[in-house]
């Protein structure tokens, strides 16, 4: 197991390169860049009137300002001091918001782990106990009208089904019941912190809410199956005959067995809604997490933002992998990655 992890630990900088390189090259082709996007804001010039600042700068002035950004020179070389920089955690600075990129991070993470906690915590607590409810009553009506619902909740985008949260729910809705935006009331700072984290966790139902859905289908119809292939194992089989009722099978000899497919996934998916997911509901509900920064930072092409979240992101998803694969291992013993082929 020790040679394993260590390969795929190895692994992870030569993904790493290859994913920021190819997005690299990307951006270097892409139209326009953060030199035009503050071109393109509009400025107030002293005699007055409102004009589009890029068209009436020269080519020296355009010149500074590509000085000012690091595009005066080669791409090759603005990849290699980003390289050099990534090896420390040194993410560089925001072009637009002038404060570094790892500061940025640390402000906006907390929220983004508070969201994914929750729907991760959330969507393993309903998908176990229902993907076990399924699997008991296999092939019947529960069965079959909880599939089809979960099914549709997983057919349907987070987005849309944050928009129809919002129109259903949120203020101003069908039943106006929780806020639409952010996670704390105004003044909510100066409250005693009872009052703050009931504040808190009424903002947060519906972009949780919304979170969970997606990944919901997936662990419960993975609960299920990992409970019927354990049905015709011997070791139930010898339950049964020693006359265990059902009941005491599946729990305390079936279930534990089940959930070893699930423990590993945790890490997973725990990772896809905190990098994945949340994009668009925090860009919904206003939320001020990491999909927020790195959506207003493609906007404004600060690639530092852009390029220091993406390393945040590749890095956890494949440090989450080996997690998983570890957690797996150590919950059941009889498996062994070096020996598959």
């Amino acid at each position: 197991m020790r040679r394993y992890l260590l390969k795929r630990l190895l692994l992870v900088p030569v993904t790493l390169f290859a994913i920021i390189a190819l997005n690299f090259c990307v951006v270097q082709f892409a139209p326009g860049g953060p030199v035009e996007a503050l071109l393109a804001q509009p400025h107030l010039p002293p005699g007055g009137g409102l004009y589009r600042g890029g068209t009436g700068l020269d080519d020296a002035a355009r010149a500074q300002l590509a000085a000012q950004f690091g595009f005066d020179e080669k791409p090759l070389t603005r990849f290699g001091h980003m390289l050099r920089g990534y090896l420390s955690f040194n993410l560089g600075t925001s072009y637009f918001q002038g404060v570094p990129v790892t500061t940025l991070i640390r402000q906006r993470l907390p929220v983004s782990l508070a969201l994914g906690l929750w729907s991760t915590l959330l969507a393993y607590l309903i998908a176990i106990p229902l993907g076990v409810a399924k699997a008991a009553r296999n092939g019947g009506r529960f069965d079959a009208a909880t599939s089809a619902l979960v099914l549709a909740l997983y057919a349907v985008p987070g987005f849309l089904l944050a928009v129809l949260l919002i129109l259903l729910f949120g203020q101003g809705g069908a039943w106006p019941l929780f806020p639409l935006r952010g996670l704390a009331s105004p003044g909510a700072a100066a409250w005693p912190w009872p009052a703050r984290f009931m504040d808190f966790a009424w903002h947060v139902v519906l972009p949780t809410a919304a979170l969970t859905a997606g990944g919901l289908a997936t662990l419960t119809l993975l609960m299920k199956n990992a409970v019927l292939e354990e049905v015709g194992k011997l070791y139930v089989l010898a339950a049964r005959a020693k006359g265990l009722g059902e009941r005491r099978v599946l729990l305390r000899h079936m279930l534990p067995n089940a959930l070893l497919l699930n423990i590993a996934t945790l890490p997973g998916a725990f990772t896809a809604i905190l990098f994945g997911a949340t994009l668009l509901v925090e860009i919904i509900f206003s939320v001020n997490g990491l999909g927020l920064l790195g959506y207003q930072a493609v906007l404004q092409r600060d690639y530092p933002v852009m390029f220091g979240t993406l390393y945040i992101y590749t890095l956890a998803g494949l440090l989450a992998r080996i997690a998983g694969d570890m957690l797996l291992a150590w919950a059941d013993p009889r498996i062994d990655f070096e020996a598959r082929r």
